[in-house]
């Protein structure tokens, strides 16, 4: 990786420009971080990253566009020895376990404290997992037993393709961000629906509230 004078160079991946702006300080405030580069979506950060290089790169899961699922993906094919950390608002340890098998080493949700965060950055430079307390605790719960463990079947794609549907996006343009074809789309769609024991789209959107999968105020805000 790019480090030099042992300063970790970092990469941010949000789709909000505030967010970025408010762990960027955090991070710059360290003596051996500094940010390099910023991507607002998982297609750009792709990009980003074949440029910049990053020896980090903090990677939300939930954005307009190409998800961080995907983008881990991708990333990981590019660099197997990427290191991506998610910091996600999302606490489904569903998530994590997703995450972990696109390639991400650290998970940290957002309401953790910042130091946290600061402590993952240094575990994953240093090829270790970690996770945020809440996540670790969600994911002991998870193996006692819980709805959520449906999700566990779904493959990395499956499940950003599901993250996509549940958000209203058009089969076109899962296409179009995914590059594969509205068909592969329609088929992949079908096979989420069987694996979760679903019939209908509605079913569909009943489980990912009830799983936590797409919050429901975001929902009713859509409908507003």
């Amino acid at each position: 990786m790019n480090s030099t004078a042992n300063t970790i160079n970092i990469m941010l991946v949000d789709d909000h420009a505030i967010v970025r702006e408010g762990y960027r300080s955090l991070l710059q405030k360290q003596d051996n971080m500094a940010v390099i580069a910023e991507a607002s979506d998982g297609a750009q950060a792709y990009l980003l990253y074949k440029q910049h290089n990053p020896d980090i790169t903090i990677m939300d899961i939930s954005m307009q566009g190409q998800g961080g699922l995907e983008a881990i993906s991708r990333i990981k094919q590019l660099d197997a020895e990427a290191k991506i950390i998610v910091f996600s608002m999302h606490q489904n340890p569903s998530f994590a376990l997703q995450a972990t098998r696109a390639g991400a080493l650290g998970y940290v949700t957002k309401s953790s404290d910042p130091e946290v965060l600061i402590r993952a950055i240094y575990d994953v430079q240093q090829n270790k997992y970690t996770l945020s307390a809440d996540i670790a605790k969600a994911l002991a719960l998870e193996k006692l037993g819980s709805d959520s463990a449906a999700l566990d079947q779904l493959t990395v794609r499956e499940f950003e393709i599901l993250r996509m549907i549940v958000d209203a996006t058009p089969t076109q343009k899962i296409a179009d961000i995914l590059n594969i074809s509205p068909k592969t789309v329609a088929n992949t769609h079908y096979i989420i629906k069987k694996k979760l024991g679903v019939n209908s789209d509605i079913e569909l959107i009943h489980l990912a509230i009830k799983m936590n999968i797409l919050d429901l105020l975001a929902l009713l805000s859509q409908d507003s």
